[in-house]
């Protein structure tokens, strides 16, 4: 069955889609508002605002990939195209490994489609402790129930795969909560290559949903194109200064582009946003900007099951659990929802740690291989406030993250429930991703193993796929970036729509949080510029 590239027809159609690498000479561009970034938050905003009325203009640095790139399937090439340097990114040190989209959609394209409302104990933590206003789970609903209607998300109506199944029979076993998992899907075909790009443009990204829409409407994108300074006069934002790259998104051509509009819109993610600021020495007088970066830390185990799992095949995130994620509330002990990734050879490899002999028996059994994976809630307390993004010699940034005792606390519980679960779900043997991890066939052997471990960067494996905070919203401009509006205090025609304005992490899988945060947001923005807003 073929599928149509939207965008060839798109663009036959008249849509505005610029490349920023074919530019020869110095460019100039002008709309009422420049948006920052496509993914979650910037293409939302960006089609709220464009069908209010307004001249919208939407810059990405990465590259216009569609359905057509995505048929091969291939992991390397998704790596190489799709992905923060090349999926390499990772924290200042390198002890934690960070997945983030850099294309046109962002990580919306390459997500694994879980799709979840913001839990009320972090909305209500937001409210009290980060004197957040206007978004409690009551003032949310309608917000996240017009996302889910705009993306088509609902549960996955289709049994999980046996990948998924294994957390799924765990949790019936020891009687823990377990619930389905909703995506934002339509018409999926259940091949589970989410993490490449969709080939069959099912899954609801802003590459084929409000982008188009946008586009549709009026609206321009240039691709290709990095933001490299704002300027800006006192309290007023004056323009833009962009720098074109090549083909592949990687190099500078030296071509300049300057952009102006009416408003400004940050939506390029909690480590580029809070780099634009500070290359651009953008007003901070009480030093937030970067601050309270979290990352939803993660920590995995593997096991081999007697069955075939296949973990590279069918819907890859289906069963969540969120047995332990709130039982000693929101300031307790770490919290932490399971859930199951997909291994496909090449991140598998990765997550096993091992080489020679070792690594090539444990990827022959690769089909038989369930990963389990722990996303830890960090920022609710004072131990764990998060990270912090600075920029490097060139401006890039730097997300500087330590672990904290409270943290590592939360590896090694999680790394118990995991294996309990794994061995409760029927598995041969057991074994944490941790540097002296060693497989072990019974859950004793396993518990025993799990409290001995050291705990420490490098030997424990880490991973965040969630990169949050580093420009906090709040009503108070001593301890935030933006108002809850998502209004930059100091900069009245800048606001930053996105997960980087979440004072904490959230708990669950950002992308609905910020589908229906941008989308009140927007709105309420198109209303005070004038806009036509139902």
């Amino acid at each position: 069955m073929a599928i149509d590239d939207i965008y060839t027809a798109g663009i036959a159609s008249g849509w505005q889609v610029k490349d920023a690498s074919t530019f020869t000479q110095n460019m100039s561009f002008d709309a009422d508002i420049v948006i920052i970034g496509t993914g979650a938050g910037g293409a939302t905003a960006a089609e709220i605002l464009t069908h209010a009325g307004f001249k919208v203009l939407m810059v990405e640095e990465g590259p216009l990939k569609t359905s057509a790139d995505f048929k091969d399937m291939d992991e390397a090439r998704a790596y190489r195209e799709l992905y923060q340097e090349a999926a390499g990114r990772a924290s200042s040190d390198g002890a934690i490994a960070i997945l983030q989209g850099r294309s046109v959609g962002g990580t919306t394209v390459v997500n694994w489609t879980a799709s979840f409302r913001t839990p009320a104990e972090t909305l209500k933590h937001w409210a009290s402790a980060h004197g957040v206003k206007g978004h409690s789970p009551e003032e949310m609903a309608p917000w996240f129930a017009k996302m889910e209607q705009r993306l088509n998300i609902s549960p996955w109506a289709m049994a999980p795969n046996a990948n998924n199944k294994v957390l799924q029979d765990a949790c019936a076993k020891l009687d823990w909560e377990w619930h389905v998992i909703p995506r934002n899907v339509a018409g999926c075909w259940n091949s589970g290559y989410c993490g490449f790009g969709c080939p069959v443009n099912a899954k609801q990204s802003m590459l084929v949903s409000t982008i188009p829409s946008a586009l549709a409407g009026g609206a321009q994108l240039i691709h290709r194109l990095r933001v490299e300074k704002i300027q800006f006069n006192q309290d007023q934002v004056t323009g833009l200064l962009a720098l074109a790259l090549d083909n592949k998104a990687k190099q500078k051509t030296g071509i300049e582009v300057t952009l102006k509009a009416k408003h400004y819109i940050l939506a390029g993610g909690a480590l580029n946003n809070p780099a634009l600021l500070l290359r651009s020495n953008a007003p901070d007088p009480h030093q937030r900007v970067g601050k309270r970066t979290c990352i939803h830390p993660v920590v995995l185990t593997m096991a081999q099951m007697p069955q075939e799992v296949n973990p590279f095949y069918g819907a890859p995130q289906s069963i969540a659990s969120d047995y332990f994620q709130w039982r000693d509330g929101a300031t307790g002990k770490m919290g932490y929802k399971l859930e199951v990734p997909p291994m496909f050879p090449a991140i598998a490899s990765g997550v096993f740690g091992t080489y020679g002999k070792p690594l090539q028996e444990e990827m022959a059994m690769l089909p038989h291989t369930n990963a389990m994976l722990a996303l830890m809630r960090d920022g609710f307390v004072d131990d764990s406030q998060g990270g912090e993004v600075v920029i490097d010699d060139a401006g890039a940034p730097v997300l500087n993250y330590d672990i904290s005792d409270y943290i590592w606390d939360g590896a090694k519980r999680a790394y118990l429930s995991m294996a309990e679960a794994q061995f409760a779900a029927g598995a041969n043997k057991v074994r944490p991703a941790h540097l002296d991890g060693q497989w072990a066939s019974s859950w004793a052997e396993a518990k025993t193993q799990i409290e001995a471990l050291p705990y420490k960067k490098f030997r424990t494996a880490l991973f965040s796929a969630h990169l949050m905070g580093g420009c906090a919203m709040g009503e108070d401009e001593k301890t935030s970036v933006v108002n809850s509006e998502g209004l930059h205090h100091q900069l009245k025609n800048l606001s930053i729509f996105d997960g980087s304005v979440f004072p904490t992490s959230i708990g669950a899988n950002p992308q609905l949080s910020i589908y229906g945060l941008v989308a009140q947001n927007a709105t309420l923005l198109a209303k005070k510029l004038g806009g036509k807003v139902s």
